[in-house]
């Protein structure tokens, strides 16, 4: 009896009578009638994710990348299940623009077909196509009827085996079809006429196996015939184990054009690499280069016109491109974004300048620059959209980049440009999301350069990466700026003087995070010689927590300079909290300051205990006996706490984003801030609070708010400082 089971294992050889041969077949067929380079079969899980059953021709990096996909993921395929239609990507651009995430991961030039699996009662999956750069940007309509048939075709072999398949934990490789007779020479005849030609020869298949070494080819790579047949190069060969190196027969294997690279046989011999692919493989010519080979990516005059050479960065460009993708995941503001592409992407593709836009309200807003002049920036900001001064706008409203190789190509179309930004050459990027323009990425060059298809496609590629990151970037902005706004404004706009105490606060909002915060201060002046000190914390960390503190702020002013005592101002604001019941605690700290009978009397509700330096200098965390936090207990009383109140005797108060570190003691904290207050030499208040802030949190990445006020009883060194 059958028991059901985990997913069915990864078979390499599917029975040749079953459903997953006629599955491979079918798969083979449709690459093969569409004229695509490679595809694969996406079938529905229940989780539900889309899980690659059989590929054929992919690169087994891809396959590996794509293995599992959740349904509600931003990829062709996708939408081709959840929206039961024809999906076409003509080209780079439309990738970029569509869809960045699968642009990342397919930075070259294609075009890609994706269509459901629709069976008779149910969408089974999805059929993907990938087709090489000389394809038309457009579909034909015959073009995509015949996609869409083979797509039935699969799903009604889906549908005759009558139950849902057994999904692989590895996408199988669809086998090649039978090929017929490719040359009239006999075998030895042909590995004879390999030989007798310049350099050496390989063939690789579609997989990146060696199935062809000419005797020279083994020669220069220091291996006989039978250690290369049926290896990848670079497991075969140790010193072609480099992401270029893959990268670029990955190229070849989707994209269909040449491609080239240089490598360094131990222990110093340089060789050329020429790769040209066609539907069947890759043939493959080698050529010992000069001992002063220059690096690759070099143009060497050798080399076929039009022949792409390999990147100049040993980490290739797919890789360069992965690695921006994480660092942009980390970047918040836009601040960083501009940041991160000034160190990371200006030298990669050897740019001298960079200009990042947002479209604002009709006009290119300048938001990040690096490499130009203040003057050209000031020039170059706010132009209108629709401007004919740049191309920019032009590039925002079509979605499809430019490239300007020297001054000649853009003083063409735009005459005015080259004198506006001194440059030389320009990649001008269109920063879109989902459709929407979001703004233009400008990499300019001091000097003429060519942008060849493979960059461009890179560049492509680039500019998807950016506009998530842009559009994300700026979203934090706008919400960490109204946040601090409305911090800001639940807080006191100015502290009023009272003769006798300096005083300084500071209120800090948490570096990480968007929403407001509860924590408050106030200092109020109750008469010519008396002045109450309030700091507290609202639980939470959200547009309910600030509102319930400017609440608790306003009541305790208004039972302050009702002239209720300490103890009375908290009960009170303590009942006012019960009766809005708003499900969150409050602690807080009231000090009232009597200069008249040098006196200070102080009640908390749950708040850490201020910080106290007596005349002497000395420095000390205060005792005082707390009550509950408010909200926690209608009936509460808060004791009180009284200390005399000398000339140079100075209060801190501040709330537990201040001594709150991860894994340490914040009692420890506490005290080790007491023994700052007795040896700084902070001439005034606001100067202590620095330094204060600065011992606890050195980077100046606190992970809380903070909500400092400290208070100077007037001696010689006192002085007052504006909130």
């Amino acid at each position: 009896m059958d028991t059901p089971t985990e997913k069915a294992p990864h078979r390499t050889k599917p029975d040749p009578a079953g459903p997953d041969a006629e599955l491979d077949a079918a798969l083979a067929a449709a690459v093969h009638r569409a004229g695509a380079s490679a595809g694969a079969v996406f079938l529905l899980d229940r989780d539900p994710v889309l899980v690659m059953a059989v590929a054929y021709r992919l690169p087994s990096g891809l396959t590996a990348a794509w293995r599992r996909i959740p349904l509600t993921s931003p990829l062709p395929v996708c939408d081709a299940v959840l929206q039961d239609r024809f999906v076409w990507v003509g080209s780079q651009e439309d990738l970029a623009r569509s869809y960045s995430r699968i642009a990342v991961a397919l930075p070259y030039r294609l075009a890609l077909a994706a269509a459901p699996l629709s069976g008779t009662r149910r969408v089974w999956g999805a059929l993907l196509l990938i087709f090489p750069a000389d394809h038309p940007e457009h579909a034909t309509p015959r073009e995509r009827g015949n996609i869409t048939t083979r797509a039935r075709l699969l799903a009604r072999l889906l549908d005759d085996a009558g139950r849902p398949p057994a999904l692989p934990e590895l996408p199988r490789t669809a086998p090649e079809p039978p090929a017929g007779p490719r040359s009239s020479l006999p075998a030895p005849a042909a590995a004879d006429f390999a030989d007798r030609l310049p350099g050496a020869s390989l063939a690789l298949d579609l997989a990146g196996r060696i199935t062809f070494a000419s005797a020279r080819a083994a020669g220069l790579l220091g291996r006989t015939p039978d250690q290369l047949l049926g290896t990848l190069p670079w497991l075969a060969l140790p010193w072609l184990d480099d992401p270029t190196v893959e990268d670029r027969y990955r190229t070849a294997v989707i994209s269909r054009e040449p491609t080239a690279f240089t490598a360094l046989r131990p222990p110093g011999t340089p060789l050329d690499f020429r790769l040209y692919p066609d539907r069947t493989g890759i043939s493959v010519r080698i050529t010992p280069a000069r001992a002063d080979a220059s690096p690759p990516g070099h143009h060497d005059p050798a080399v076929e016109p039009g022949l792409p050479q390999a990147d100049d960065r040993p980490d290739g460009r797919l890789y360069q491109l992965m690695h921006l993708a994480v660092a942009l995941t980390e970047a918040v503001g836009v601040r960083d974004v501009v940041d991160l592409v000034a160190d990371q992407v200006l030298p990669a593709f050897g740019a001298d300048g960079l200009v990042l836009s947002a479209a604002d309200a009709g006009r290119l807003r300048i938001i990040g620059h690096c490499g130009y002049s203040s003057a050209t920036i000031e020039r170059l900001d706010g132009l209108p959209l629709d401007t004919d001064l740049t191309p920019a706008g032009q590039v925002l409203a079509t979605g499809t980049p430019s490239f300007f190789s020297d001054v000649h190509d853009m003083a063409e179309l735009y005459p005015g440009a080259p004198r506006m930004s001194g440059k030389h050459a320009w990649a001008i990027l269109p920063l879109i999301v989902s459709g929407r323009p979001v703004g233009v990425c400008v990499l300019s060059y001091d000097r003429a350069r060519s942008f060849t298809a493979d960059e461009r496609a890179v560049l492509t590629s680039l500019a998807g990466l950016l506009a998530q990151a842009v559009d994300r970037a700026r979203l934090y902005d706008a919400k960490h700026d109204l946040a601090d706004d409305l911090q800001r404004a639940l807080l006191p706009r100015s502290l009023p003087h009272v003769p006798g105490i300096a005083v300084a606060s500071r209120y800090l909002p948490a570096t990480r995070g968007l929403d407001v915060g509860g924590d408050f201060y106030d200092f109020i002046r109750l008469d010519d010689r008396t002045a109450a000190a309030v700091i507290g914390d609202v639980q939470g960390h959200n547009t309910t927590a600030a509102a319930l503190m400017g609440q608790v702020r306003t009541a305790v002013h208004a039972h302050a300079t009702a002239g209720a005592a300490p103890d009375q101002v908290l009960t009170r604001t303590n009942r006012l909290l019960a009766d809005l019941d708003p499900d969150l605690l409050v602690s807080c700290l009231y000090a009232q300051l009597d200069l008249t009978r040098r006196q200070a009397t102080i009640a908390s509700a749950g708040h850490p205990p201020p910080l106290l330096r007596r005349p002497t200098g000395r420095g000390h965390v205060l005792t005082v006996e707390a009550g509950p936090l408010l909200g926690v207990d209608t009936t509460a009383a808060y004791p009180l706490t009284t200390l005399p109140l000398p000339d140079r005797t100075l209060l801190a108060l501040y709330t537990d984003g201040l001594v709150e570190v991860p894994g340490t003691d914040a009692s420890r904290n506490a005290a080790e801030l007491a023994g700052l207050l007795t040896h700084s030499r902070a001439a005034t208040p606001d100067r202590l609070i620095d330094q204060l802030v600065h011992h606890t949190w050195p980077t100046g990445r606190h992970t809380d708010d903070i909500a400092l006020l400290v208070l100077d009883v007037a001696g010689p060194r006192s002085l007052r400082v504006a909130a």
